[in-house]
């Protein structure tokens, strides 16, 4: 460090450099330190670990196992059903020929002939119909009614 007034004051060449090289000192001794500081690395032995590959694998070939078993499940069971459906159907096509072979029909008797009765209803009696009512609320009968006479009109000529 500087013990007097005239070396803050001026500034000579000499000065200069050993301000200069006491900086570079400085920082190569504070680097110094910091090495000094770090202790150096032990040899240790590496820490033994356990990798969990092993346990996984096991863990999905019983995942796919599981899975495999499912879908072979599935699969026989849609199996199982569409026999079942085949069959449902064949049983309903058996029974829907069996109703359409044509049974034959009783011979009618020749020896006695056919006499119709006469019904025990009265005759029914005409009636005439009734044109002059085209002032009607109900448009539908008064179209009806000259779509009937139209034809009757042509009808007769």
């Amino acid at each position: 460090m500087c013990t007097g007034k005239s070396s803050h004051t001026k500034s000579s060449p000499k000065n200069k450099v050993e301000l200069k090289d006491r900086a570079h000192d400085k920082t190569k001794s504070a680097a110094a330190k910091n090495v000094e500081k770090a202790p150096a690395k032990e040899n240790k032995k590496p820490l033994e670990f356990k990798l969990h590959s092993g346990e996984r694998a096991v863990k999905r070939a019983m995942f796919n196992y599981t899975v495999a078993t499912n879908y072979y499940i599935t699969k026989l069971q849609k199996k199982q059903e569409e026999r079942l459906q085949k069959m449902i159907e064949q049983e309903e096509i058996r029974m829907l020929r069996k109703e359409m072979i044509p049974k034959a029909q009783l011979m009618p008797f020749f020896d006695r002939p056919f006499l119709p009765q006469r019904s025990s209803r009265p005759l029914t009696m005409p009636k005439e119909p009734s044109f002059g009512n085209v002032n009607s609320t109900c448009w539908t009968c008064v179209f009806n009614n000259q779509h009937y006479l139209y034809h009757i009109h042509h009808a007769h000529v």
